[in-house]
């Protein structure tokens, strides 16, 4: 399979990018980044690009399955408006190119609680994004919607605390399919779900994660 990839600078991008080039299953794996990600590999096809124009990249939006891992926070973004641009904006207009273009198959890392009609912004965002894809036809489309994700080296306190507190109810028995998700896990299973599973819409909830492919 020829993979391509957005997001892939991300906590979880940048480890699914890893495990696609040392999974024999991909021919190929074509990334869209702002800047360079510094990898030499024969299978990794890199565009840098300007994300305020995709449509101009039309024609290099090919492949078998388009792997959607893009997002940001609120903090980082500065303001919803900004979120929203990176979290469904660009998302959402790499699918329709990528559907336009025969990409038979969508894998998209969403959140747990997404939800459209959510009174919270973060988690309504994500189920519009969801939603709005769902529309495009996709033979495949795969949605994974993980929790607190524990990342390598990170240096978000908020994150930090949230991990410690979660594994602190996880170890006396409470909130335990709410734990958090190491990327790396996740980005194995993200890699796997286009070549065991069919074709059809797909929802693999926080708490089915860990289990998913074995």
């Amino acid at each position: 399979m020829k993979a391509i990839v957005i997001g892939a600078t991300g906590a979880t991008g940048s480890m699914l990018v890893d495990t696609l080039l040392n999974n024999d299953n991909y021919v190929s794996v074509t990334v869209f980044v702002r800047k360079s990600i510094q990898i030499k590999h024969p299978k990794l096809i890199e565009h840098s690009i300007d994300f305020s124009d995709i449509e101009q990249y039309a024609d290099l939006i090919v492949g078998d399955v388009l792997f959607s891992c893009l997002g940001t926070t609120l903090k980082d973004s500065g303001s919803k408006e900004a979120q929203w641009r990176v979290d469904f904006d660009i998302p959402s207009q790499f699918a329709a190119i990528a559907k336009r273009n025969g990409v038979r198959s969508l894998v998209l890392v969403s959140s747990f609680g997404a939800n459209p009609k959510s009174n919270l912004f973060y988690a309504r965002m994500k189920g519009e994004l969801e939603c709005a894809i769902s529309k495009l036809g996709f033979e495949q489309y795969i949605i994974f919607r993980p929790g607190m994700l524990q990342r390598p080296n990170t240096m978000r306190l908020g994150e930090k605390i949230g991990v410690a507190v979660l594994g602190i109810l996880n170890s006396i028995g409470i909130a335990k399919k709410q734990r958090p998700l190491p990327t790396k896990i996740l980005a194995e299973k993200l890699a796997k779900a286009p070549y065991i599973l069919s074709n059809g819409m797909f929802s693999i909830e926080l708490d089915k994660i860990f289990s998913f492919g074995r």
